[in-house]
């Protein structure tokens, strides 16, 4: 009984810690004064006005969900045949192709992004977006070849022979058969990588420029010079429609249906 206790006050613990700060940030977004305090000093929504009527953190929340998106769209036409090549096939060199595919998350942002300065920007001379939307595939695709991977690993690959042995093409069986069957990890795949991007720093810190710049880049700008409620506003209404976005997927796509 008092090791169920100690358990229980455990669990709270955590959640305080991990809790605590979101609350802490949810509680000074609607601070009147003009000073980031807690306890907030009196209720005002004026500084969540002051985001949405902010034109560098509009413009630069645009370009995040634009380069997302694409980031992890383009990311998944490669990682999906990329993984299934990897779980399907037994060749020599596989773990080496692995561990290519894997060494974006194993390098630190900081040099990964100024290796994609020095290459894209400098020698390539590609522009500021193409070449931060380069460096964000680069940064998903492993992220989409780990989830989407152990999703194959699971599949009996059986059915797929079977489908290709009643006359199926390869091409055919793996749209009607393999695809539908790891959708879970598919939209799994999307969901974190589509997040890590969004809110990547490192790497966005060196392929940003005059004119294209991320959320993530401007909010750590702001708060260098500013020390108002309008990031923990922003913050507020970032997390309000993370909620959202949840909660549309699981309504539309049935995403507990395919994580059970």
């Amino acid at each position: 009984m008092k090791n169920n206790k100690i358990l229980v006050l455990v669990v709270i613990l955590v959640y305080v810690f991990l809790c605590g700060p979101l609350l802490i940030i949810g509680a000074t977004a609607f601070n009147s004064g003009n000073i980031m305090s807690f306890p907030p000093k009196g209720f005002s929504f004026r500084w969540f006005a002051m985001v949405f009527q902010s034109e560098t953190f509009m413009t630069t929340l645009g370009i995040s969900f634009q380069v997302a998106v694409l980031a992890t769209l383009i990311a998944l036409i490669i990682g999906i045949p990329a993984a299934y090549a990897l779980s399907r096939k037994n060749y020599r060199g596989k773990n080496i192709v692995q561990n290519i595919f894997i060494s974006p998350i194993i390098v630190p942002g900081v040099v990964l992004g100024f290796a994609f300065f020095r290459f894209l920007i400098i020698k390539l001379q590609f522009g500021v977006f193409l070449s931060l939307l380069i460096g964000h595939v680069i940064i998903v695709i492993p992220y989409i070849i780990r989830v989407i991977g152990s999703s194959l690993d699971n599949l009996d690959f059986s059915i797929e022979e079977a489908a290709v042995s009643l006359g199926a093409t390869k091409l055919r069986a793996f749209f009607l058969i393999v695809l539908p069957n790891i959708t879970s990890g598919v939209i799994a795949a999307f969901m974190l990588a589509f997040i890590n991007s969004f809110n990547n720093v490192p790497a966005s810190l060196f392929l940003t420029g005059p004119g294209v710049s991320t959320l993530p880049i401007s909010m750590m700008s702001y708060v260098e010079y500013n020390y108002d409620p309008a990031i923990s506003a922003l913050s507020v209404i970032l997390m309000a429609m993370t909620v959202l976005i949840m909660f549309i997927i699981e309504k539309t796509l049935g995403l507990s249906h395919f994580t059970k």
